[in-house]
């Protein structure tokens, strides 16, 4: 469905308008600044929101489609649509934005108050930085020409950079200069992985364009012209060259992802930055990596998609074990969350090539879920190291008896983590070990032990920093603050409505999950008793 008017161009324009707006307003004018940003990003919520109102699940598959030349020589163009899955990623993005802002309210006040004379401006530059990374990633959620894609994939990075390796976490064991050091072995971590990952995709998508070139006699990015030529049978990569082209551009996804054993940035960049961004980095933007393995792995190299589903699926497995154990051992509260964020990816990515309509729904409410719940346990967490100025597990205690909204918000965080029954993360968690357990009934077995690990390493986190007698540091501690009751109270909300009606959210990504088993020519399994018949 085509539209008049560009609401997806619009939705992701605003948040990059925002940013040049909040980096122009007046040094000394922190205030205005955060204000300025949060207005620019509630904007994009709204119109996020109006998309997928509007968003019709039984009508075509790409709505709010934008065509139009870029570089015609070269095939470029600027080709936008949003399927059920990518508008609902759309509007995860646009919700969860407002959020990050608010939690990292005074984040950027230190670096101001310590130099205030300073040419730059922190908390504008903090504040624009994260309207910039929501526009790219607005586009990548957007974006169905490969290179266009490609472009804000990787552009993404900068923005994200500067947020680790310039506003990093304060509350360190080590001395400031060997916080800082820290900080920038992270972000340059971090920005290495992912350009690394960006290069083979760029060498893949390249050679996607020679293939449809020789083929096709022009070549092109766009998408939707690369499968309807597939499906007319104008367009026959060889098996090799779908392998290969396949493997360039999973193996980008995977690092953003992070899928075993491509994922060892991650609790490096979440570890050093700030509460605010480290969900950022977890919540928003590995779900690119997620959502770009059923956008472009599974639609355009269905055969390489199934030839390498056998490997993917046990990395998957170990993903889940092997992020739940190092959980399980983890001293330092951000880093714990980071690992267990490795483990949850892990069966997102499971899910997506179990290549079952259980597994895939799963995986794509998953991406919401875990966003969701992540964000509330990651932002309460940040709330609770800020108050005592370290985030080592061991010097907190007590907590429950001095702050009892804090900790009753961090266990239900935490609850939500370990998929709890009647907060959202079951559902999806339920949907991916069914569909996995369908076809792959062992590796479906193998990773319910990540359930029991996730329960492991959340109720022992609670014991050590809730529960016991009152640390030292801690007797004073205050409870929560409306600011921070604004930012937990609502994804609260949402973890216990989408766990006991997960329906609006299925109902829309259903139709194009569907779509995307079509591509690969799967369809679920029959149940035993039914094949014996």
């Amino acid at each position: 469905m085509a539209d008049s008017f560009p609401i997806l161009t619009v939705t992701a324009a605003v948040p990059a308008v925002g940013a040049l707006v909040t980096a122009a307003v007046p040094a000394g004018r922190r205030a205005a600044a955060k204000l300025t940003a949060l207005g620019f990003s509630l904007a994009t919520l709204v119109l996020a929101f109006v998309t997928l109102v509007r968003f019709d699940p039984g009508g075509d598959r790409y709505q709010f489609t934008e065509s139009h030349a870029w570089v015609k020589s070269f095939g470029l163009r600027y080709d936008l649509g949003v399927d059920g899955i990518a508008v609902v990623m759309v509007a995860l993005t646009a919700l969860l934005i407002p959020f990050v802002m608010l939690a990292g309210w005074h984040d950027a006040d230190p670096l101001e108050d310590a130099d205030p004379n300073r040419r730059w401006r922190p908390t504008q530059g903090f504040f624009a930085l994260i309207l910039m990374v929501e526009a790219m990633v607005v586009l990548s959620f957007e974006a169905t020409d490969v290179f266009l894609f490609y472009i804000f994939f990787e552009a993404m990075l900068i923005p994200m950079y500067f947020l680790i390796g310039g506003f990093g976490d304060r509350a360190h064991a080590a001395g400031e200069e060997e916080a800082a050091r820290q900080r920038s072995y992270a972000a340059v971590k971090f920005l290495l992985y992912n350009l690394a990952g960006g290069l083979i995709m760029l060498a893949a998508v390249i050679g996607l364009y020679a293939a449809t070139a020789k083929q096709l006699g022009t070549g092109t990015f766009s998408l939707q012209e690369i499968l309807s030529a597939r499906a007319s049978g104008r367009l026959q990569l060889a098996t090799s060259t779908e392998r290969w082209l396949f493997l360039g551009f999973f193996f980008a996804f995977a690092v953003k992802a992070p899928l075993w054993p491509l994922h060892t940035w991650l609790p490096n960049a979440m570890g050093e930055s700030t509460a605010p961004v480290a969900v950022l980095i977890t919540a928003v933007v590995d779900k690119v990596g997620t959502f770009a393995m059923l956008r472009f792995c599974l639609q355009l190299f269905p055969e390489a998609s199934k030839w390498a589903t056998p490997t993917i699926l046990v990395l998957a497995v170990i993903s889940i074990i092997y992020g739940a154990l190092l959980a399980v051992g983890q001293r330092d509260i951000k880093r714990l969350i980071a690992y267990a964020s490795v483990s949850h990816f892990g069966f997102i990515i499971l899910g997506i090539f179990a290549m079952t309509s259980q597994g895939q729904s799963g995986a794509t409410l998953y991406m919401v879920n875990h966003g969701i719940s992540t964000a509330a346990l990651m932002l309460v967490a940040g709330f609770l190291i800020t108050r005592r100025g370290s985030r080592l597990i061991a010097d907190f205690g007590g907590v429950q008896k001095v702050a009892p909204v804090l900790a009753g918000t961090f266990l239900v965080g935490g609850l939500a983590t370990l998929s709890l029954p009647g907060l959202a993360p079951f559902v999806s968690e339920f949907l991916v070990l069914v569909g996995t357990f369908s076809r792959y009934p062992v590796l479906g077995i193998v990773a319910t032990l990540g359930i029991v690990l996730a329960a492991l390493y959340v109720l022992v986190l609670y014991q050590r920093t809730m529960t016991g007698p009152v640390k030292a540091g801690v007797e004073g501690m205050a409870d929560l603050r409306a600011r921070e009751l604004v930012v937990v109270t609502p994804l609260i909300a949402l973890l216990l409505f989408l766990g006991v009606y997960p329906k609006p959210v299925t109902d829309i990504v259903n139709p194009s999950v569907q779509h995307t088993l079509s591509d690969v020519h799967k369809t679920d399994p029959k149940p035993a008793l039914e094949a014996k018949k």
